[in-house]
C-alpha cells in the first residue's frame, strides 16, 4: 500500500498512525491513474503547529535581520536548484510537461532569488522598516512624527491551489520569511506530494531557522478556529471558499488577516488596429493559444475572454485552430513531443467538462476542439484514449450575445477560452469590467491612443494590464506569469489582494506603525539618526575623523562640523568657464536679480556640493572606499558673492552588506550659511570597509 504523505511540523516529520490513516484519501498519476500518494491529517496536533511557529519559529527569525534574512532566502533557491531534477520528475505526475513544470519549479525558485536581491538592495540591515519621511510635530523640532513597520507576532498559514504546487509555496513563503514571519504551508492534496518534496529539500538543506516553517499534508478542518490576532491567512482557490472563509469569526471580530487570490475571468483584447497580417494579431494568437494550454489552462492568470473586433472574430478563430493544430500535442507529459499533459485529476477534468456545458447552454457555440474524449501520445508513444487519464482537448467557445452573464461569470478551469466582439473601445472597456474584477488582462496593439483610451477604461478592473506589440512581443513573460517585483492580485471577483509586488509583499506581513517622539527617542527606535538627535563632532569630542573609521567603529550620531568657506565672484566665473555651466542666474547680474528665486548672481548649486566635499572629507587611504552616490538633494537658500558656506555631516544609519568586507554609511549632509540659514540637504552614501587596516609601510 502506498505510504501516507507525511507532514512536517514542530521540527519533525508525522504520519498519522495505522489506525488513524484507515480511511486516508488517495491521490492518483494523472495521466495513468496510478495511485502515487495517501493524505491524511487524522491526529495531527494543528493547535500545537501555530504555536511552534507563534513561539520557536518567532524567536529564532526575530534574531535575523532583513539582510540576513534574505541571503538566506538565496541559499534555499540554491539548494533548491541543486535538486530541482527530482521534482521535475515528480511534477510529471501531475500531469505537467517540462515547460509546466520550468513556470511552477524554476518560478518558484525565482522568486526566492528576487526577494533575496530587493530584500538587500531595497530593506536596511536592520529589524525595523522606516516608511516615509520624518513629520515635524513643533515648531522648535523637538517633537516628530514617523510611520515604522514591524512583523506580525503570529504565523504566516498559506491555504496553496493545486496547479502551481512550488511556485504557489515560494510566492507565499518567501515575502514572509523575509519580513521575519514563520510559515505554515497547506497544499492543496491533488497535487500536495510535489510540494511535500520541496519542504524535505530545504528541511535536509539545513538552512530553515527552527520553526520557520512548517507542513501539513492534507485537510485542515479547524484551522480558523485556532487562529488568533497576529496570525495571518494567504488563501489561493475558488472565490466562494475565499468568501466562506472571510466570514470566519476569526476573521471578522478576532484581528486575523486574510488575504487571497481567487478566480479570475482574465480577458485580452485586440486593438482596433491590430488586423490580421499585423505584428500584434500574430502576438495576440500565440498568446491566446499559450494561456490556453500551458498548464492545461489551469491557471488562475489564464486568458478566459478574448475580446476582439467584430471584422476580426473569425479571422481569430481560423489562426487560433491552426496555432493549436500545428503545435498542440496532447498526451503523457513524460512522452517526448507532448505540449500538454491532463488536468490535476479526473474530479477536475469532470468539473471542466461540466463548465463548458453551461458555457453551451449560456449560447457558447464550440469553434475549435471538442468536448469528446481525446485521442492522446501515450507513456509508450502510441496514440488511443486513455480512460484513466484526466486529458481534455484545448476548446474555445464563439459567443455571438457579448452579454451573457455566464461569458463573464463562468470559469471553465482548463484549457478553455471564450471569444466575443465588440465595435467600439468603450464596448470593450464594458465587456473587461463585466468579468467583476481580474488578476489580468492583456492588450495588443501599436496604437498609443488605442493604448490610453483601453488602460484608463479597464485599469481599475484589473491587478495588472499587459500592453503587447511588436516592440516588446519577444520579449514580454507573457500575460499569465506573475512576476515577484509586480502587483499579483487583484479587485472584486479576483480577491481584492495583493500577493507580490516586491517589498510590497513584505509590509503585508508587517504592522504599519506611527511612533512620535524626540529625536533622540527616534533615532533609538529607528536605528536612523534624527536631526536634534544627540550628535559628536569629531573636532570636539577628540575622536577621529569620522572618515578614518571602520563600520566596527562608527557609531550613528558621529559628525564632522566643517569651519566655513567664502564664495567669491572669481570661484563663481571659475566653476562656470570650467564646466561649461554658465546659466544667466550664475552670470548675468540683471538677469539674475530680475528672476523672482534670486537676489543676483549666485553659486551654482554643484560648486557648493563639491565645496562641502572638500569641507567634510578625510583624504588619506582608510575605511572609506568610495562615494557611493547622494540622495534627496535639494537647494534651499541662494548663495551671493561674499556669503559663507559650512556643512554638517552626521553618521545617519549604517548598513552592514552580509556577504561583502564592507558595507553602506548614509550620512546626513546640510549646508548653511553665515546666517545659519538652510542652504541645501542631502544625503551622502559611502562604501566602507568593515575592519579597519592600516596600511604597511613603503
Amino acid at each position: 500500500m502506498t505510504e501516507i504523505l507525511p507532514s512536517y511540523v514542530r521540527g519533525e516529520w508525522w504520519t498519522p498512525d495505522a489506525d488513524a490513516a484507515a480511511g486516508a484519501t488517495e491521490v492518483r498519476d494523472a495521466s495513468t491513474g496510478e495511485v502515487v500518494a495517501r493524505v491524511s491529517t487524522e491526529g495531527l496536533d494543528l493547535g500545537g503547529a501555530l504555536d511552534y511557529a507563534r513561539t520557536v519559529g518567532q524567536a529564532s527569525l526575530g534574531e535575523l535581520t532583513f539582510h540576513q534574512r534574505a541571503v538566506l532566502l538565496k541559499q534555499m533557491a540554491l539548494a533548491l536548484t541543486e535538486r530541482k531534477a527530482e521534482l521535475y520528475e515528480i511534477s510529471s505526475r501531475t500531469g505537467a510537461t517540462k515547460q509546466d513544470s520550468w513556470v511552477d519549479i524554476d518560478g518558484g525558485i525565482g522568486v526566492l532569488f528576487t526577494y533575496s536581491g530587493k530584500g538587500r538592495r531595497e530593506m536596511p540591515n536592520a529589524k525595523v522598516y522606516v516608511d516615509g519621511a520624518v513629520e515635524p510635530l513643533s515648531k522648535d523640532g523637538s517633537f516628530l512624527g514617523r510611520h515604522i513597520y514591524t512583523r506580525l507576532p503570529g504565523v504566516a498559514v498559506q491555504i496553496n491551489a493545486f496547479n502551481f504546487p512550488v511556485w504557489g509555496s515560494l510566492e507565499k513563503f518567501a515575502p514572509a520569511f523575509l519580513a521575519g514571519m514563520p510559515t505554515v504551508v497547506k497544499p492543496a492534496t491533488p497535487t500536495g506530494y510535489l510540494a511535500e518534496h520541496m519542504v524535505r529539500i530545504l528541511v535536509e538543506s539545513g538552512l530553515l531557522p527552527d520553526g520557520s516553517l512548517q507542513l501539513v499534508s492534507g485537510s485542515v478542518p479547524t484551522l480558523f478556529d485556532e487562529l488568533r490576532l497576529g496570525d495571518l491567512v494567504g488563501f489561493t482557490g475558488s472565490a466562494s471558499t475565499a468568501e466562506r472563509l472571510r466570514a470566519h469569526d476569526s476573521v471578522q471580530t478576532g484581528g486575523v488577516r486574510f488575504t487571497s487570490e481567487t478566480d479570475s475571468i482574465n480577458a485580452s483584447v485586440l486593438g482596433t488596429d491590430a488586423v490580421a497580417g499585423t505584428p500584434e494579431f500574430d502576438a495576440y494568437v500565440k498568446q491566446l493559444v499559450v494561456e490556453m494550454t500551458t498548464k492545461a489552462g489551469q491557471k488562475c492568470t489564464a486568458i478566459r475572454r478574448a475580446i476582439v473586433p467584430e471584422a476580426s472574430i473569425d479571422a481569430v478563430i481560423d489562426a487560433v485552430r491552426a496555432r493549436i493544430a500545428e503545435r498542440v500535442v496532447v498526451g503523457d507529459p513524460r512522452t517526448e513531443g507532448v505540449t500538454m499533459g491532463p488536468l490535476a485529476s479526473l474530479a477536475q477534468r469532470d468539473e471542466v467538462l461540466r463548465q463548458v456545458g453551461r458555457l453551451e447552454q449560456a449560447g457558447g457555440e464550440v469553434v475549435v476542439g471538442s468536448t469528446g474524449t481525446p485521442t492522446v501520445t501515450l507513456a509508450d508513444g502510441t496514440r488511443g484514449e486513455a480512460s484513466d487519464g484526466a486529458f481534455v482537448s484545448p476548446v474555445l467557445l464563439r459567443f455571438a450575445d457579448a452579454s451573457s452573464p455566464a461569458l463573464h461569470e463562468v470559469e471553465a478551469f482548463g484549457p478553455v477560452s471564450s471569444i466575443v466582439g465588440y465595435d467600439s473601445l468603450d464596448e470593450a472597456v464594458a465587456l473587461v469590467a463585466r468579468g467583476g474584477g481580474s488578476l489580468v488582462t492583456s492588450v495588443a496593439t501599436h496604437d498609443p491612443d488605442v493604448a490610453v483610451a483601453l488602460a484608463s477604461g479597464i485599469a481599475a478592473y484589473n491587478g495588472r494590464v499587459l500592453f503587447l506589440d511588436r516592440d516588446d512581443a519577444r520579449s514580454s513573460t507573457g500575460h499569465g506569469s506573475p512576476l515577484p517585483n509586480l502587483v499579483h492580485g487583484g479587485p472584486g471577483r479576483a480577491g481584492g489582494g495583493e500577493e507580490l509586488g516586491g517589498i510590497r509583499a513584505v509590509l503585508h506581513h508587517m504592522q504599519r506603525t506611527a511612533v512620535q517622539g524626540s529625536p533622540e527617542m527616534l533615532t533609538a527606535l529607528t536605528g536612523v539618526w534624527h536631526a536634534g538627535a544627540a550628535a559628536r563632532p569629531y573636532e570636539a569630542s577628540g575622536e577621529p575623523h569620522p572618515f578614518r573609521k571602520s563600520l566596527a567603529e562608527l557609531r550613528i550620531g558621529d559628525q564632522v562640523a566643517s569651519a566655513p568657506r567664502v564664495v567669491t565672484l572669481d570661484d563663481i566665473e571659475t566653476f562656470a568657464n570650467f564646466t561649461g555651466d554658465t546659466f544667466y542666474a550664475h552670470m548675468n547680474e540683471e538677469a539674475a536679480a530680475a528672476n523672482p528665486f534670486f537676489p543676483g548672481r549666485v553659486a551654482h548649486g554643484y560648486l557648493l556640493v563639491s565645496w562641502a566635499a572638500g569641507l567634510f572629507v578625510d583624504p588619506e587611504p582608510g575605511p572609506v572606499l568610495a562615494n557611493y552616490g547622494l540622495e534627496n538633494l535639494r537647494f534651499i537658500t541662494p548663495v551671493s558673492p561674499g556669503d559663507e558656506i559650512r556643512v554638517e555631516l552626521t553618521a545617519k544609519q549604517i548598513s552592514p552588506r552580509e556577504t561583502d568586507e564592507y558595507g553602506e554609511v548614509r550620512w546626513d549632509a546640510v549646508l548653511k550659511n553665515q546666517n545659519d540659514e538652510l542652504v541645501a540637504t542631502y544625503d551622502v552614501l559611502t562604501l566602507v570597509a568593515k575592519e579597519r587596516t592600516e596600511p604597511q609601510p613603503a
